[in-house]
């Protein structure tokens, strides 16, 4: 039983220290089995991670380096942000050779299911194309057309009854496939499209956590401006808490279902995000703090997430791990739990963590990232090595880097590069020659760019853009708060 949460920050659970958002069911996978403290998805954005949780990839390796459908090459100056750079082409498919975690499976004798979001690839590269012999929602786009309540716009979900929750609906789907395949072996994906833009909860939920906010000292201010957006500071947006809660109800319709089956004992159950919660650009929904930055972004609030992994008979409930682990990861450690094998022609990148559920250690190696691309969020093309507790980055716009010493400093605001030199060039030559194995594609200086306009436009964000978000967000908290017309709950529209 895999759970993907799509936006959802490290910071976005109760048992990862929120205390706004509420999350008992999800909760309850990291009391039962063991949580990596320091888990990290491959990418800032969606897609290149969800493709390396199926290939066990470094995004360099399997192509898919941005979310599909992000403009690149000459097409990103549609954009008009007058970057300096221009962003390089990527994989917009999952590449039909990639010999999948569900391929795998289903070889085996599993029955493979997918619920949610995919964003994968357009029709042909869908999650029937790669080993998952049911799709209940995963299609091309990356956020649910028509929105969260029904009728949605979904090709591959019909939708239910006037104003059903699509959040549940995926819940309940797979609660529905694990009943009918409880006497074999399944493999059940369920990919959630929250807590992803657009906000969007119930009248209910939004009138409780709306309380529970004025309840204590409200924020004058919501936002602080680094570097090119501004970065939500407070967990206080009652919409998205209300995402979240009923992101934990679904999970808990899962749950419940395996108990009630007699199945809990003798089910892997893995929870994790695909990248960092939106605390800039989209919806500026959340707060990753004490860590920098969010979704889109090359600090570890863009990166790291909750990772939690249930096994019954290997892990010991309530254990932790402070090794750094990474969405390649799952891949070769789900088959090993399996007692299914890599295949010989999927060369993946992550290691198996079976060795740390049973309380031993894996070999030390340093993770890596490559984001040659722009974020909405505000993030810059870059790319990172972490190697035991340094982290430097690599800007690819003007050459400079970054180092980080992440025990001392996990909230990045030190930067050593101009002190320690001799580790910036050790770490660099690494990152160098990694790069330069995996084909890495990079940004190309765009002459065309008028600096001077973009250095305007951060300036206006800085400014008049901070400012209405202010009012914005402030606003989500009002007695006078009215959603758009086409959501409030499980309600008839108007």
């Amino acid at each position: 039983m895999f759970i993907l949460a799509d936006d959802l920050g490290w910071r976005d659970l109760s048992n990862e220290g929120s205390t706004y958002y509420e999350s008992p069911n999800i909760d309850r996978i990291a009391r039962e089995g063991m949580k990596f403290t320091r888990g990290y998805a491959t990418c800032q954005v969606c897609s290149p991670s969800r493709a390396s949780i199926l290939t066990g990839k470094y995004p360099t390796n399997h192509g898919i380096t941005t979310w599909i459908g992000d403009r690149a090459g000459e097409a990103w100056r549609q954009t008009r942000r007058n970057d300096s750079h221009l962003p390089p082409e990527y994989d917009r498919n999952l590449r039909d050779s990639e010999i999948t975690l569900a391929e795998v499976m289903k070889k085996a004798g599993y029955s493979t299911f997918f619920a949610g979001k995919w964003h994968l690839g357009s029709k042909g590269s869908w999650p029937t194309d790669h080993g998952f012999e049911i799709n209940k929602g995963g299609w091309d786009v990356g956020s649910p057309r028509g929105g969260y309540f029904s009728p949605w716009q979904n090709p591959n979900l019909k939708s239910g009854p006037v104003g059903e929750s699509l959040t549940l609906r995926l819940g309940k789907e797979t609660a529905d496939f694990i009943e009918a395949s409880k006497d074999k072996p399944f493999l059940a994906y369920l990919s959630f499209y929250t807590v992803h833009s657009p906000i969007q909860t119930t009248s209910e939920l939004w009138k409780k956590y709306q309380s529970k906010a004025t309840s204590v000292h409200l924020a004058r201010e919501r936002f602080l401006f680094d570097r090119r957006l501004s970065v939500r500071q407070v967990q206080d947006c009652p919409v998205y808490a209300g995402m979240i809660e009923t992101m934990d109800d679904a999970v808990g319709i899962v749950l419940r279902k395996l108990d009630e089956l007699g199945l809990a004992d003798n089910t892997i159950v893995c929870f994790t995000s695909d990248n960092g919660g939106v605390s800039s650009g989209d919806a500026y929904s959340t707060s990753n703090l004490p860590l920098r930055g969010g979704k889109g972004r090359q600090w570890e609030g863009g990166i790291r997430e909750p990772f939690y992994l249930k096994a019954p008979g290997v892990t010991r409930p309530g254990s932790t791990s402070t090794v750094r682990v990474n969405g390649i990861d799952w891949y070769p450690t789900l088959l090993e739990l399996t007692g299914l094998k890599v295949p010989r022609k999927q060369q993946v990148d992550g290691v198996s963590l079976v060795p740390l559920l049973k309380g031993k250690a894996i070999p030390r190696r340093p993770l890596y990232w490559h984001y040659p691309h722009y974020g909405n969020q505000g993030g810059e093309p870059s790319s990172i090595i972490i190697q035991d507790n340094w982290k430097l980055i690599h800007y690819h716009e003007d050459g400079r880097d970054e180092l980080y010493h992440l025990g001392r400093d996990e909230v990045e605001q030190v930067d050593l590069a101009a002190i320690e030199l001799r580790r910036v060039k050790t770490m660099r030559a690494r990152l160098d020659t990694w790069l330069k194995a995996t084909r890495a594609k990079f940004p190309v200086r765009d002459d065309k760019a008028d600096l001077v306009k973009r250095r305007a436009r951060f300036e206006f964000l800085a400014t008049q853009g901070k400012e209405r978000l202010e009012r914005q967000h402030a606003n989500f908290l009002s007695p006078d708060f009215k959603p758009d017309k086409d959501w409030w709950g499980s309600a008839p529209r108007d």
